[in-house]
């Protein structure tokens, strides 16, 4: 028996890698990844961003172990202790310094709120710098969420779970994606300071009616006005159904990364120029709800289709239901099952449970030794939502409690 548990749990395809590697890292259990991307003839096997994020669990752990077949489409995972900044496992005066490659197409989310399901099991503080030419700050077309929206939209959510102290999230320069939605050469820092042993146990069964909306309007490399016109295609559409809407502006210059140029060594190039857009509405029990649309890389979408075009995405987010949106609801889920050994409930727009996305968590989640889900129908009063009860697996901080 104790030889069956020490197995590797398999799994296939790169379908959420990110998110299974986290399960690993604090479940403690090893993972055995095949058939990525084998069918592809030019680039099979993991992706730079997936490298890359293996890059940064090796910096934020002790002990683990990575091996990656020789056409990068199997890795076998084993998981080593969270230790975060520590002194001497990888960073440098407390705080880790992680590049991100000139290829990435993901945004910097991609990183950020895995790491942050880390952080509060970890033994130290967690402080991590993202730079280098591929930190993508905005939202990506691929779906990727923008930094402002982890920051206003993810990082609340934890207060919920009794984690809320030291926790900060810093844009120190702003990048749009590069040609071909590659690279920005952006800037972030995040600072996770809150470990707990467990995370507390939650009951959110009101969703609450939407009481205000904000948002942060940027744009990188181009004219101010952009933010304008998209803050007023915005609110023409959001003032009709809350007073209380307010949208920040921020611009800034594009970054320079260097280039290769015989006739010049000192050649630099500008790149992640473009402008976007970020939205959060709180209902009046805290409930966050967000949407998030960037200009593609290649040009072609006025700032009023972007500001048009987001505004709908925040409405059609509030409409799907529930006390968490589809972007929230990995988070908030993984931190119920990973609580302390009680029943916690979370109610849900039915279409929001219905995605890929969660019935691929709940298995995932299963396969990783939790709890299955409990499904029932909300009261009448909530038409169309249900209530997800999640037993928690008490998994909790391992350095918190040696120390």
């Amino acid at each position: 028996m104790a030889d069956e548990s020490r197995k590797p749990l398999r799994f296939t395809t790169q379908k959420s890698f990110a998110h299974r590697l986290v399960l690993s890292t604090l479940t403690g259990r090893a993972v055995h990844i095949s058939q990525i991307r084998p069918a592809s003839p030019t680039n099979p096997g993991l992706a730079p961003h997936e490298i890359s994020f293996l890059r940064l669990l090796e910096a934020v752990t002790n002990g683990s172990n990575i091996e990656i077949s020789y056409t990068g489409s199997t890795i076998v995972y084993r998981p080593g202790l969270i230790t975060g900044s520590a002194p001497g496992t990888g960073s440098s005066g407390g705080v880790i310094r992680h590049e991100l490659p000139a290829g990435c197409t993901r945004g910097t989310s991609y990183f950020l709120i895995p790491l942050c399901l880390l952080a509060p099991f970890s033994k130290a503080p967690v402080n991590v710098l993202f730079t280098g030419p591929g930190v993508i700050t905005s939202a990506t077309q691929i779906g990727d969420m923008s930094v402002d929206s982890v920051r206003t939209a993810i990082l609340p959510l934890y207060a919920q779970f009794g984690i809320s102290n030291n926790i900060e999230l810093r844009i120190l320069r702003r990048s749009n994606p590069g040609p071909g939605g590659r690279g920005g050469a952006g800037e972030v820092q995040l600072v996770f300071g809150h470990q707990v042993r467990l995370p507390k146990t939650i009951h959110i069964l009101n969703p609450g009616r939407v009481k205000s909306i904000r948002g942060v309007a940027y744009c990188t490399g181009v004219s101010a006005s952009n933010n304008a016109r998209m803050i007023e295609a915005a609110r023409g559409i959001l003032n009709q159904m809350t007073a209380d809407t307010y949208i920040f502006s921020d611009v800034s210059s594009a970054p320079f990364i260097p280039t290769v140029d015989r006739s010049n060594p000192n050649a630099k190039k500008k790149i992640g120029v473009g402008f976007g857009l970020s939205l959060v509405a709180e209902s009046s029990t805290s409930s966050l709800y967000s949407a998030d649309l960037a200009s593609p890389p290649g040009g072609g979408e006025t700032p009023e289709d972007i500001g048009t075009r987001c505004a709908y995405q925040l409405l059609e987010s509030v409409s799907s239901g529930g006390a968490v949106s589809l972007a929230a609801a990995p988070t908030v889920l993984t931190l119920m099952a990973m609580g302390s050994e009680d029943v916690g409930r979370l109610q849900m727009g039915r279409e929001v449970l219905g995605t890929e996305e969660i019935v691929g968590l709940a298995r995932d989640l299963r396969t990783f030794g939790a709890s299955g889900w409990g499904v029932r129908d909300a009261d009448a009063e909530s038409e169309g939502d249900v209530i997800v009860s999640i037993v928690g697996r008490g998994v909790g901080n391992v350095g918190r409690k040696i120390a």
